[in-house]
């Protein structure tokens, strides 16, 4: 973004407006999509819970105390990788190896971050320093989704999917798993081992808006299950996220839609260009009505 609204405009794109002809407008997308960010949270707060308390188990049972499991959930915070070090640290395994294994299974993140980095261009860097630590599974699956529904980037939807979402309740049950892990002998018996996975699934789906993100989806995960079970599951994923898409490039694909491809946020010298833009697709030939600036709000890539 190349300035600051002026303090008359402001908004923070919650309240519902419409034009002159009647037409609801962006702001009025903005707040749908942000409910609906709402509510998708809810399945991936059940499954950070479920799969913290998992973790905080493990971490007791490999020997850690509370403070390093909890060291652990806060500086890493990556699920999947953490349950990878506990087990290894279990088994004896050296310290240079758990580097090498856990960073071979966060390699998928690089592909998370480069679909993400056209909607963060016009973010500042130490804002995406911030975003790229708190970048997981269930945050890339909520804010791609919400970003696609909106047709830009929103930081405030973010921050929602990437801390009330995960890093607040993972962290707590992280607490939670350790201090009640003499209790809950055996997290399979009530079903706390396929919480995640089924959340995920469930928002994999959501994704799925055309041919090509059904044949990368479909493509993807039965890649993945073959080679994680030729060779192993952190290998899966990453050969499965990458030919999945690949794949799915040579399938033809459809129009591009966007729910709403007016930038919001921009500076007075964009907001001309916005304008006559606005009007075209409105096809009311007349300014459109302010849909609210937000500062958390950027253009769509």
């Amino acid at each position: 973004m190349t300035g600051s609204p002026p303090a008359a405009a402001q908004s923070d794109g919650a309240s519902p407006r419409q034009s002159a002809t009647g037409t609801v407008d962006a702001a009025t997308t903005l707040e749908a999509s942000r409910r609906r960010l709402v509510m998708d949270g809810l399945g991936v707060v059940a499954s950070a819970i479920g799969f913290g308390l998992v973790y905080g188990l493990s971490a007791r049972e490999a020997g850690f105390s509370l403070i390093e499991a909890v060291a652990m959930s806060v500086l890493v915070f990556a699920g999947a990788a953490q349950f990878a070090a506990v087990g290894a640290v279990a088994q004896g395994v050296g310290w240079p190896a758990i580097v090498l294994l856990t960073a071979f299974l966060n390699a998928r993140h690089l592909l998370y971050s480069a679909a993400l980095a056209p909607w963060v261009a016009r973010t500042g860097r130490p804002t995406r320093a911030v975003m790229a630590y708190l970048l997981t599974d269930e945050a890339f699956a909520l804010s791609i989704a919400h970003f696609r529904r909106i047709g830009r980037f929103d930081l405030r939807g973010y921050w929602y999917a990437a801390i009330v979402t995960t890093f607040i309740p993972w962290n707590l049950a992280t607490i939670g798993g350790v201090v009640l892990g003499g209790v809950i002998a055996e997290p399979s018996r009530i079903g706390l081992d396929v919480v995640f996975p089924a959340a995920m699934a469930g928002l994999a789906v959501g994704l799925a808006t055309g041919r090509r993100e059904a044949v990368a989806a479909g493509a993807g995960a039965a890649i993945a299950v073959l080679v994680s079970l030729a060779w192993a599951p952190s290998g899966g994923i990453i050969v499965g996220g990458l030919l999945g898409p690949l794949l799915a490039m040579l399938v033809p694909g459809g129009p591009v839609r966007r729910t709403n491809p007016v930038p919001l946020g921009l500076a007075s010298e964009l907001d001309v260009a916005t304008t006559h833009v606005t009007s075209e697709v409105s096809g009311s030939g007349g300014a459109p009505a302010d849909p609210g600036r937000d500062p958390d709000i950027g253009v769509a890539p």
